[in-house]
């Protein structure tokens, strides 16, 4: 498709969700895009691609919860079916089965939390230990995902925060701590409170369905990234693989005029960075221009976190009673997933053996273990969870080693994640670890940054339309009550006492 002249010149550096919401939506619009993404494949860190042997895999299984209402308006978009239906999950400890899961949208409606407390089917935590939770609810409330609100609990940590609101114990080990393994990556105590928060309660709690997930009936390149790219291209989106980014060019006027990969210039009238916490050190540790702007060193501060994805074809069909399932208490500090493939993907359902997916968060310790050693250790941990894992051989398998591969939302990070307009006139940001107000989480958030990026520019440029971004849906009528008390009473607090402790 020939490029009408006069264009604005858009580079877009990374091509996860961000990126390619970015991209996409720019292209629409008349700009002239590139988009540069120094892996193999779009996608970033959910690319997928083949085995030697053929076979699909991909760096770790996401999921797509109930609230992603944006990312399910792009695939309505883009006239693709790629999600399961919803399913039901579970969570397992080396005692055995703790909790089940059930399809929340499928039960009488509670206002929220009631949904989640009564219909969790918890097999061996008390009652009381649950109870302990109750107060914990003040600390949703209070936490209103405001810029104040973050600043109030980031330097906490999640531990100290539940501790503090009298969490039992057991109830921390055996239910908080593994929600934060598997949706922050790492436990309580190097996850920020303000983080653990927002997450939880945009995941679970905020309205009944919340936490209810369906999954890619394939790899998520495959399935979704695949004709989102070619949609791309069509609308005159140019979009470069193997293109990693070594520096950028400053120009006049406080912009950056020209993004540069080796020995390639690529000139651009704004740019927008849509690379993770680790990239985006990278690109900024190789960068003059970059390292001189204190909010890009500053970003030395922040770290990912280590995970290890792997994927084992069995030579026997194995029953596993729920498709999706999480796990803890097995490695200390490390939260794991397995998946059940042959229920999840199309590819897998009339294969003669069992494929799993077993992904390890945190899992700094197991990075340097060979093949030969993680292999063994994975199907030791899936036969504590289901026996017959024990008896089975493998006779293919996968394993993924992704450094510093997912944002780390430590105690203090909050200060010097970036927001989405930067000290460039002309650049933007774009990320899961990007600070907006929208209030989404994971690949949800990052597609959302990348259509807030697009509308950035297009408000600089004033070429096109913005993107149509869908807010989260409100709080419940008892939670806006609750934070307009409370957030008058810290007012009224703050007006009479004096100003001198510890936010």
């Amino acid at each position: 498709m020939s490029q009408p002249t006069g264009q604005k010149k858009i580079v877009v550096v990374g091509a996860g969700w961000a990126g390619l919401g970015a991209a996409y939506h720019l292209s629409k619009q008349g700009y002239e895009v590139t988009l540069l993404e120094a892996g193999a494949y779009p996608g970033g860190l959910v690319a997928g691609w083949q085995t030697e042997k053929g076979r699909s895999v991909e760096a770790g299984i996401h999921g797509f919860w109930y609230p992603y209402s944006n990312i399910f308006a792009l695939t309505d978009e883009l006239g693709i079916q790629p999600f399961t239906p919803y399913t039901r999950s579970s969570q397992y400890s080396p005692a055995g089965l703790e909790v089940e899961s059930p399809i929340f949208q499928r039960e009488p409606y509670l206002p929220t939390p009631l949904g989640t407390f009564i219909y969790t089917r918890f097999k061996r935590l008390p009652l009381i230990d649950r109870l302990s939770a109750l107060p914990l609810l003040y600390s949703l409330v209070d936490f209103d995902n405001s810029d104040e609100a973050w600043h109030r609990y980031d330097c906490m940590t999640a531990r100290e925060l539940f501790k503090q609101y009298g969490v039992s114990e057991r109830l921390y080990k055996e239910s908080f701590e593994p929600m934060l393994l598997v949706g922050l990556f790492a436990p309580g105590e190097q996850c920020s409170a303000a983080a653990a928060l927002g997450m939880l309660y945009y995941f679970i709690l905020a309205h009944q369905p919340d936490f209810d997930v369906r999954w890619c009936r394939g790899t998520v390149g495959e399935m979704i990234f695949r004709p989102w790219t070619e949609q791309i291209e069509q609308a005159g989106g140019r979009i470069l693989a193997n293109h990693r980014v070594t520096d950028v060019r400053i120009g006049a006027g406080n912009k950056i005029d020209a993004v540069v990969c080796g020995d390639e210039v690529f000139e651009a009238d704004a740019v927008i960075f849509s690379v993770g916490i680790t990239g985006m050190k990278k690109i900024v540790g190789q960068s003059e221009g970059l390292c001189d702007r204190p909010e890009f060193r500053n970003l030395s501060n922040l770290n990912g976190i280590d995970v290890l994805a792997t994927r084992l074809w069995f030579d026997r069909k194995i029953d596993i009673p729920l498709p999706s399932n999480a796990c803890f208490g097995f490695h200390e500090t490390t939260g794991w997933t397995f998946f059940d493939l042959n229920a999840l993907h199309d590819e897998y359902k009339d294969e003669p053996g069992t494929v799993v997916e077993a992904d390890y968060y945190h899992a700094n310790q197991l990075l340097n273990l060979t093949d030969e050693q993680i292999i063994p250790l994975v199907q030791k941990d899936l036969a504590v969870c289901i026996p017959a894992f024990g008896e089975a051989k493998v006779v293919d398998q996968s394993v993924i080693r992704i450094h510093q591969g997912v944002s780390h939302f430590a105690p203090g990070s909050y200060r010097y994640l970036l927001p989405g307009k930067t000290s460039f006139s002309n650049v933007f940001m774009s990320g899961d670890w990007i600070v907006t107000r929208h209030g989404s989480w994971s690949q949800e958030k990052a597609y959302v940054t990348g259509l807030e990026a697009a509308n950035r520019v297009i408000e600089q440029f004033g070429q096109g339309q913005p993107a149509s971004i869908i807010p989260i849906v409100p709080d419940e009528p008892h939670i806006q009550a609750s934070r307009v008390l409370n957030k008058g009473i810290r007012s009224i607090t703050q007006q009479v006492l004096p100003n001198f402790w510890l936010p």
